[in-house]
């Protein structure tokens, strides 16, 4: 499967791509405010990629 790109991300990825902590971001997934949360499970928290992306897009075009 090489070249795939994933769909979703780690909350720490996330946390990376949005220039937050990962703390803030675990804080945020736990409070169900992370854009694109899916909760897998009890424990598992991934994001959708597709969420950030619209949210960067969407802010940038804030700033235009």
């Amino acid at each position: 499967m090489e070249g795939v790109v994933r769909a979703t991300l780690s909350v720490r990825e996330a946390a990376q791509l949005l220039g937050i902590s990962k703390n803030l971001a675990y804080q945020l997934a736990r409070q169900g405010k992370l854009p694109g949360m899916i909760r897998l499970g009890q424990k598992r928290i991934v994001v959708s990629r597709i969420a950030i992306d619209r949210l960067l897009s969407q802010s940038d075009s804030q700033w235009r």
